[in-house]
């Protein structure tokens, strides 16, 4: 499928507001607001997730540990089961999901911490979880994207990337962006009803260092009028409604940069995972909580 024809999708669902405007990262940055340190001393942390509260789940996956942060900024421990879990996710049913690279399952974590497996012998890293129960989530592995049906089938869905890593819907849950990190595209897919992927196009291109094709994208996150954030080796790169760069964020500090989403009580701060660490930054915009 060409880009003209994803092009022509986008103009048949976007608001009209949006159409034909070039969206800058100076849309998005507040004067005097930079990153901020929220929680340190982690061995390695990922999977930044937002319940319907606005508070921050994360997890250090050497340590199979997932903290929670709350609106008053207080980190505490929310699970020590978590078998090296990398990315995590709330859903619709306000439950916590997350990709347990450890025991190679999909798993469900309850009020408690405790996790229940909804998918076994998987090779998982990210995954997004849809209002209708369908689960799709990154097979680095095998280089392939899984639709994990609400009755719990498993379906290969998609291939042919290097290194699929980051997975996010659109707001309107009807597209699909998966980041590759050993490549420079971002990939989009239209969700069909029956849960499988069509039109899979390499849409967006992302910068690289110099003298290097591998973007080493990992994790994205959304805004309400469908940015896409994606982590990248040069930093949060910023991609407007029509697949286009508007700019790139500051890395919060020299280390690896796994994973980034919205959260707050007004969903208009952007947290990051990156090595050691996790913190925020106020932007002019705000995230979308979970699937609806």
């Amino acid at each position: 499928m060409k880009k003209s024809l994803l092009l022509l999708l986008f103009l048949y669902f976007a608001p009209a507001q949006l159409l034909a405007q070039d969206l800058p990262i100076s849309q998005i940055i507040l004067e005097g607001e930079g990153w901020e340190l929220v929680s340190q001393g982690h061995q390695f942390t990922e999977g930044p997730a937002v319940n319907k509260n606005g508070e921050i789940y994360f997890t250090d996956v050497p340590s199979s540990e997932i903290f929670k942060v709350g609106l008053d900024g207080k980190v505490s421990l929310f699970s020590d089961q978590a078998n090296r879990t990398a990315g995590l996710i709330f859903g619709a049913d306000e439950k916590l999901y997350g990709t347990s690279i450890g025991g190679k399952e999909i798993v469900q974590f309850d009020d408690e911490g405790k996790p229940t497996a909804i998918a076994k012998g998987v090779n998982c890293n990210d995954l997004v979880v849809l209002a209708d129960g369908n689960v799709f989530f990154t097979d680095h592995v095998n280089g392939k994207i899984w639709n994990l049906s609400p009755e719990r089938k498993l379906t290969e869905v998609a291939s042919g990337i290097t290194f699929p890593n980051g997975i996010i819907a659109w707001p309107d849950q009807k597209q699909l962006v998966v980041s590759d990190m050993k490549g420079e595209h971002l990939w989009n897919f239209v969700i069909a009803s029956d849960g499988s992927l069509k039109h899979q196009q390499p849409y967006s291109t992302m910068q690289t260092p110099v003298s290097s094709t591998e973007s080493g994208a990992d994790g994205m996150t959304v805004d309400k009028i469908g940015r896409v954030y994606v982590c990248t080796t040069l930093g949060v790169q910023v991609f407007d409604t029509q697949g286009r760069l508007s700019g790139i964020l500051s890395k919060p500090q020299r280390a690896f940069l796994s994973n980034v989403t919205f959260g707050g009580a007004d969903m208009d701060y952007l947290y990051a995972t990156s090595a050691d660490k996790v913190y925020r930054r106020k932007l002019k915009t705000t995230g979308v909580r979970f699937a609806k």
